[in-house]
């Protein structure tokens, strides 16, 4: 049995959790509690999700959290692209940020897929 910190999905968000943590204290003090609050939020979910699924007894259950887990990460994609239409970002850190967070949601939805073919063994 692994462990959740061993988990190829969780540690890659937690890389995406803490490069947007730092991302965000860079935006505006007026975005304090508007988008900054919003990409951390998201950010913490993501990881909080997939931890909440990880520790569910049945497949299901934490099929359901990696994809509120995935619709975080989408949200987040959403997030930088405002930032990056106010101009808080780069075009480059932006597509840098975008290809890390969909890298992610590939891994999610390979890993939704494993645990499906799991259930289905049950």
């Amino acid at each position: 049995m692994y462990k959740l910190e061993d988990l190829e999905v969780y540690k890659l968000s937690v890389e995406i959790r803490r490069d947007l943590s730092d991302f965000s204290k860079s935006l505006p003090v007026d975005e304090k509690y508007r988008l900054k609050d919003q990409i951390i939020r998201a950010s913490r979910s993501v990881t909080a999700n997939i931890a909440e699924g990880y520790g569910r007894f049945h497949y299901q259950e934490n099929i359901q959290f990696c994809r509120q887990a995935r619709g975080s990460l989408f949200e987040l994609k959403d997030h930088l692209s405002v930032a990056l239409e106010e101009s808080y970002i780069n075009k480059e850190d932006f597509e840098n940020k975008i290809k890390n967070i969909e890298s992610v949601i590939a891994k999610m939805n390979g890993y939704i897929k494993y645990l499906q073919n799991q259930k289905s063994k049950t």
